[in-house]
């Protein structure tokens, strides 16, 4: 018993170990349950091959489709008081924020950065669902306004990607503020007559939904995406009534008019080249 105990088991859970640490070799397609080689998926932009379902997107890899030659600069965006309602459910929000920070090299659900796409100079402040559902708190907020604050300083188009489950709960009425205040930001960018351009990628929900994002040029979005500001599980239960089909998808809004195109992960930038080439022309 001693054998297993003391030799056995160590060797076996160190094993476990060195295996849990390698990153994961197969990803399973959230729509069609298809099972895809996680290298193939990177490669394919993390669209299943199968059913074309958009899956997410981290915004490093995002980042490198966009801009030329894979390169842009990362834009300083300053620090917010963390925690400062000192909120704790199961764990505290501090651990929380130590937890998601580690996990996704992030510093926040957003990242703000400048560079060119096509020889044209473009900030963008991307948003990443993987940090804490991509929640807006002040730190977001910041983001967001340092973002339309460059677009406005450069004099160049402001791109924004959205991916988020809305306000973060955990800094309550504080990150309800930063509605007013993102949309304040955009709108004072917009007084210079520049491009505006929010594409929405699954999912684009609550305070993020009602708020900068919506204020855009020009709304772009994913195929398959869900945007809007309750779910529709939760509106079904309000209103006791069965939605109609692909309620809430991006392709539900472009039928009633709320967006204005749907584009395809790899033929993003081509098309988003194109409309800024005809909105220069514009102006």
């Amino acid at each position: 018993m001693n054998w297993l105990t003391n030799f056995v088991k160590p060797k076996l859970l160190a094993i476990k170990s060195k295996l849990g640490k390698k990153e994961n070799l197969w990803t399973k397609c959230t729509s069609c349950q298809q099972i895809i080689f996680t290298k193939e998926l990177k490669e394919n932009l993390y669209v299943c091959d199968n059913c074309n379902y958009h899956l997410s997107m981290p915004v490093i890899d995002r980042l490198e489709t966009i801009y030329d030659n894979k390169k842009y600069e990362e834009i300083f965006v300053e620090k917010v008081i963390e925690d400062p309602l000192r909120f704790k459910d199961k764990i505290k929000y501090s651990d929380r924020l130590s937890k998601a920070r580690k996990k996704y090299n992030l510093e926040d659900s957003i990242k703000v950065v400048k560079g060119k796409l096509n020889n044209i100079r473009l900030i963008t402040a991307i948003m990443d669902f993987r940090f804490m559902g991509g929640s807006m708190g002040m730190q977001v907020g910041e983001g967001i306004v340092k973002a339309a604050d460059e677009a406005k300083k450069n004099k160049c188009p402001l791109l924004i990607i959205a991916s988020s489950g809305g306000a973060r709960m955990q800094e309550g009425i504080l990150a309800l503020m930063q509605m007013p205040r993102t949309i304040a930001a955009i709108e004072n960018f917009k007084e210079l007559n520049l491009p505006y351009i929010v594409l929405f990628t699954n999912p684009t929900t609550g305070g993020v939904s009602a708020s900068f994002t919506m204020v855009g040029d020009i709304l772009l979005a994913e195929p398959g995406a869900l945007i809007g500001f309750a779910g529709p599980r939760v509106i079904k239960k309000t209103v006791n009534e069965d939605l109609p089909e692909n309620f809430q998808k991006s392709e539900f809004l472009l039928e009633h008019g709320m967006i204005d195109l749907i584009v395809e992960r790899k033929s993003f930038k081509d098309q988003f080249a194109l409309l800024l080439k005809h909105l220069a022309k514009k102006n």
